[in-house]
């Protein structure tokens, strides 16, 4: 039966949509939803590369699509008969037939157009998984186009791009397609670049990866190692390296005031403190006093892994800025972490003569008024406290340096505020041009491949060995089944004179994941083990709630410190060498590298007890024999980005730059490493490349500068 008259072009159809209630908003317009997707121009659309492709470039007959078994295929027929059938459920029963066999094709969802449209004598061009079901050969929920007898077959590769809610592939493909057509295609990097880094030309990449020929290595394409997804990749790294670059050179165009001196403060803090510096701490440090005497800004991260020793090189830092006449500020993320640091460093600095203060949100309303009030005349040369140092009642008499540990945990508009505090608007004299420096601080270890993507315009500095002394931890993975020997354990260690902490991740009970809270276990303990002192700590308690029971731990009057996270970083307790850990699973590998390190940190042999509910996923499991094997913080970081990637590891850092969209970090070191000498070399040779880059691929949204 000949064929009705159909248009060659008609677009793919698939299982109807729901159709729009009476009285709803109108939808939204394609081009509105293309902004969505961050689509605005041309350029833009040009860069939106599939995720992926199908190959409409070939026919099957059904009678041959058949014997293939489970696989997905194209073939093409005409409708022989097109019901809906209300049993087992409603849906619409399609066959279509060739001269090889027939097909059956079933919808669970329709419209009753759709049914319409797929009529008897409709010659139907169908790709999808075929599979032998009831009546045969057959495919649910194909895509498929009405065609002409005779219509030709695609001769390239159909790409499938990432969509955004109510856009069809069909109008993307086109919206892409008529992109492509007005793009201006120079070229951003001269030929000899490319000949000298053996990278293929923009425009036959950019068209290649939209419409593949059928020959193509689809292997290298689904990969990403096709030449032409060297260049997206290698062009992409480039415009971020060029970005960051620009942000450090612009930094460095700012003024700061020169912190030289390194006189009585810090020759005395260096000969009060009860030990020597290690080899790596005194290379750190004297990174960090050189770029203090610069008169523009230091950015510097400084990493060390857990009980590295970071604290006493910020101390250092700031007795640098106190002997220069300027202010320092340390501020810390957690309540406890910046307590810790406070007491730690005015032990050391009080004995000097310097004065040192101390700012948090949970302060009395005197104590906070004589802080600030010591802060702003200058009589507090070094400040430490939470984020209540960048409220607006904080002013600075003189702040040339700025320390923020475990930078990661505070936003940029965060960080900004403290830095703008640099100078005092209510002192004529103050030079408000001036910013101060900066050293960012973390014990989560950056992997060398992202801190090159990712922090190109700041200075890294790593302190990577641990003081003399420091007992290596044991760590063993334990079912959550053998408890009561775990406590016979914690037993056996309080009668030895050992502290322990137990850590549980929920605070009250959850009916969502059932986990052993921090209350029950405090409860049970105390139970189970009544000779015992039992402390317990959360983030609920009131400030100086915390403050008594961990000084109780810290003086040896509580055996067994059952605590959420708020311990996991900054507590130091030598004499704590057992760590119990509820539910490991649920951690993060930084977080259970994190709270591992708060035992260890004296002579004493530790160990730290992973304790699991089973059945464990994979990444789970990774995560737990990562922890069984090394106590290395960099190379755990490694495999944490190994298992995670790298949106997710730096999803914290809350620092709003652009994630790698093609590249993958895991695969593409070298090509990190080819852009960032390209980028040196470009900056100081040909701006107006640098430019046109930026231009192509950030379209002027440098947005992810730091602060």
């Amino acid at each position: 039966m000949p064929a009705p008259a159909k248009k060659t072009a008609a677009k793919k159809t698939t299982a109807a949509r729901t159709p729009a209630r009476k009285g709803a908003a109108a939808p939204a317009k394609p081009e509105n939803k293309l902004a969505k997707l961050g689509l605005h121009n041309d350029m833009d659309l040009a860069l939106h590369l599939p995720l992926r492709y199908e190959d409409e470039t070939t026919l099957m007959t059904i009678g041959e699509a058949a014997m293939r078994g489970l696989q997905t295929v194209q073939v093409e027929g005409v409708v022989t008969k097109c019901d809906v059938q209300f049993r087992p459920r409603r849906q619409l029963i399609v066959t279509v037939g060739d001269d090889s066999g027939q097909l059956t094709m079933r919808f669970l969802n329709f419209y009753g157009s759709q049914q319409r449209q797929l009529a008897e004598g409709t010659r139907l061009r169908v790709r999808g998984e075929l599979r032998h079901g009831f009546f045969g050969a057959e495919m649910v929920h194909p895509q498929y186009k009405v065609v002409n007898e005779g219509a030709p077959l695609p001769d390239v590769l159909t790409p499938v791009y990432p969509a955004g809610e109510g856009l069809s592939q069909a109008y993307l493909r086109k919206a892409i397609a008529n992109a492509l057509s007005r793009l201006d295609w120079h070229d951003t990097l001269p030929p000899s670049m490319l000949e000298t880094l053996k990278l293929s030309p923009f425009e036959p990449a950019v068209r290649l990866l939209h419409n593949p020929p059928p020959d193509v290595d689809e292997h290298a394409l689904i990969e990403r190692s096709h030449p032409a997804w060297i260049r997206m990749k290698f062009d992409e790294l480039l415009a971020q390296q060029l970005s960051l670059k620009r942000a450090q050179a612009a930094r460095r165009a700012k003024t700061s005031r020169a912190l030289p001196v390194t006189g009585r403060i810090t020759a005395e803090l260096i000969k009060v403190l009860p030990f020597k510096l290690t080899g790596a701490q005194e290379r750190v440090l004297e990174e960090i006093r050189a770029d203090l005497r610069e008169s523009f800004p230091m950015q510097r991260l400084l990493q060390g892994d857990v009980g590295s020793g970071k604290t006493v090189v910020a101390a250092l830092a700031a007795a640098q800025a106190i002997d220069s006449g300027c202010q320092a500020v340390l501020m810390a993320p957690t309540e406890i972490l910046a307590e810790q640091h406070f007491r730690k460093i005015a032990a050391w600095m009080e004995p000097l003569d310097v004065g040192v203060a101390w700012l948090s949100g949970s302060q009395k309303k005197k104590e906070k008024t004589e802080a600030l009030a010591h802060i702003e005349s200058g009589a507090a040369r070094l400040v430490v406290g939470t984020h209540a140092l960048i409220q607006d009642t904080v002013q600075f008499e003189n702040l040339g340096l700025v320390i923020v540990d475990e930078q990661h945990r505070f936003g940029v508009g965060q960080r900004l505020a403290l830095r703008n505090k640099s100078f005092n608007p209510a002192d004529p004299q103050a030079d408000a041009a001036a910013v101060p420096h900066q050293l960012m601080m973390s014990a989560t270890p950056i992997p060398r491949t992202l801190a090159m993507t990712y922090y190109a315009d700041l200075e890294v500095s790593v302190i990577d060995e641990l003081p003399p002394g420091r007992s290596p931890i044991v760590t063993r993975v334990i079912d959550q089944n053998r408890r009561d020997e775990v406590i016979e354990r914690v037993h056996a260690a309080a009668q030895e004179g050992k502290q322990i902490y137990w850590v549980c991740p929920l605070i009250e009970e959850s009916e969502a994941l059932q986990l052993q809270t921090a209350t029950d276990t405090h409860a049970a303990l105390s139970a189970a083990l009544p000779d015992l002192s039992i402390g317990l700590v959360h983030g609920r308690m009131k400030p100086v709630e915390k403050q008594i029971v961990m000084e109780g731990f810290s003086r040896g009057a509580i055996h067994v410190l059952v605590a959420t996270t708020v311990i996991e970083v900054g507590v130091d307790v030598p004499n704590a060498s057992l760590m119990v850990i509820e539910h490991a699973e649920r951690f993060g590998l930084s977080q259970l590298h994190q709270l591992r390190g708060r035992v260890g940190r004296g002579s004493a042999a530790s160990v730290c007890l992973l304790l699991y509910q089973g059945p464990l996923g994979g990444t789970a499991k990774q995560r737990l024999a990562t922890m069984r094997e090394t106590t290395d913080g960099f190379e755990i970081a490694r495999r944490d980005l190994d298992i995670r990637g790298p949106g997710e590891f730096l999803g914290a850092r809350q620092s709003g730059e652009a994630m790698l969209r093609f590249a993958d970090l895991a695969t593409d070191q070298w090509l990190v490493e080819k852009a960032r000498d390209t980028a040196q070399a470009l900056l100081q040779h040909a701006p107006d490349i640098v430019d046109r880059h930026l231009a192509r691929w950030l379209g002027g949204r440098e947005d992810f500068l730091k602060v």
